[in-house]
């Protein structure tokens, strides 16, 4: 207890130990992996909290992802700012049928984005082409063409399942399960 009432972590009682840990490799490897992991959950939550997403759409879903731009869903409140370029934005959702055509296209704007990029596929025609599954021209999902983070499943997704994506992905981030 320091003078003030409030505890003090201490992390060596002894200049030995100290010694000991910088000798002994096990204690070594110990010691670096809790010295590392706050820094890492600090990097992790500025990245989870300042998300740049890139605005574009394909299709209808691309309206409900700008309602939940507007005021009464506020996706400022959670760090996520639309930028209208992806060599400025982290986090692409990909919302509509994807055509043939586009894949490549879609791909090029992916490529383009800086790391760590996330990818969000939202709704069905996203998923997996949707009411357009049995097409020739439509790609049977973004994951064949991208990597995919998160799926939100939907016809046309609500601005909320959006939010609950964008949390979901968050708290991904966070814990450090994306691979960046």
């Amino acid at each position: 207890m320091s003078a003030d009432g409030s505890q003090t972590h201490v992390i060596f009682t002894k200049k030995d130990e100290l010694l000991e840990v910088a000798q002994d490799e096990k204690k070594r490897k110990s010691f670096l992996a809790k010295v590392k992991r706050p820094a890492e959950y600090l990097i992790n939550w500025g990245v989870k909290s300042s998300l740049w997403m890139y605005a574009w759409g394909l299709a209808c879903c691309a309206i409900e992802m700008m309602a939940f731009g507007a005021a009464r869903w506020d996706s400022d409140r959670y760090g996520i700012i639309a930028r209208g370029t992806p060599r400025q934005a982290d986090l692409m959702i990909v919302n509509g049928p994807i055509t043939y055509m586009m894949a490549p296209r879609v791909k090029r704007l992916f490529n383009q984005m800086p790391q760590p990029r996330y990818v969000i596929a939202m709704g069905e025609c996203a998923i997996n082409g949707g009411p357009f599954w049995d097409s020739y021209s439509i790609v049977k999902g973004a994951d064949k063409i991208i990597p995919v983070d998160v799926y939100i499943p939907g016809c046309p997704v609500n601005p909320e399942a959006l939010l609950d994506g964008i949390i979901k992905l968050q708290d991904k981030i966070l814990k450090g399960e994306l691979a960046s």
